[in-house]
């Protein structure tokens, strides 16, 4: 009688590409290029010192969203490193505050909502993000003559990008960023921007600040144009987000592993 195979039964597993923290390196490429394609477009010029913010800005928070926070981090500040050197007009005064802005702004936004042990990321991101306000705010209160009510008035953006990132907001708008309702999709995207791209400009602005030190003046001219400025930010992350999420999930793109979208 013949007998059949023996030994240990082995598992074939087929091999995908390489990834970054679940996240395929070409999603990386891709992504990382679109954010330097969009540093060519001038878009702000509120903290620049005379140059400009590009419109990449306003897709940072999407690449923590589709690529996770690791591999949206790499995305971010790689594609916002390429637009310093091919669009230094809208690399601002300080362009490694930028690069911080953008890999920092992108890993909160992939910590929004997520499993495990990641799931309390977003506490030592808080606590950051807290350092950087007291540092800024304290700063122009204490030791630049700034008075604490146009401190609390030009820093709107800035803590109320907080205040929804510490708080349960955060998880709210992840589950509507992942939503299949298209509207509440693009309002998830909307205040997610909202949230992500102002903690973006806290980070830059508290690095910026160290050296520029805006007096009085200067902080009560900018209480009604940044607001403006960051509400025209969030339009753009909002279009944009929604019509690439629905382009991906139309064609079936595979999901990275730790995507909230």
């Amino acid at each position: 009688m013949e007998k059949g195979p023996s030994g240990t039964e082995r598992e074939i597993l087929s091999s995908g590409g390489v990834a970054i923290d679940g996240a395929p390196v070409a999603y990386v490429i891709v992504l990382a290029a679109v954010v330097a394609v969009l540093a060519f477009v001038p878009f702000s010029i509120i903290l620049g010192a005379g140059s400009s913010f590009p419109m990449s800005q306003s897709i940072i928070a999407l690449m923590g969203w589709i690529l996770g926070p690791v591999a949206g981090a790499v995305a971010a500040g790689i594609g916002r490193l390429a637009g310093v050197f091919l669009a230094p007009y809208t690399a601002g005064s300080m362009p490694a505050a930028s690069v911080w802005g953008a890999v920092i702004s992108a890993f909160a936004a992939g910590c929004m909502e997520a499993k495990g042990r990641r799931a309390w990321w977003w506490i030592p991101l808080g606590l950051i993000f807290m350092f950087e306000l007291a540092l800024f705010l304290g700063r122009a209160v204490l030791l630049n003559g700034v008075t604490l009510r146009v401190a609390v008035l030009n820093s709107f953006v800035d803590w109320s990008a907080l205040l929804l990132f510490v708080l349960p907001t955060r998880i709210w708008l992840a589950r509507w960023i992942s939503s299949d309702n298209t509207g509440r999709v693009a309002a998830g995207l909307f205040l997610g921007t909202w949230m992500i791209a102002g903690l973006s400009h806290l980070s830059v602005t508290m690095i910026l600040y160290q050296v520029l030190n805006w007096p009085n003046e200067v902080w009560v001219a900018l209480i009604p144009i940044i607001p403006v400025e960051h509400l025209f930010r969030c339009l753009v992350g909002a279009v944009i987000g929604t019509g690439v999420i629905a382009g991906m999930r139309a064609i079936g793109v595979v999901k990275p592993k730790w995507a909230i979208y």
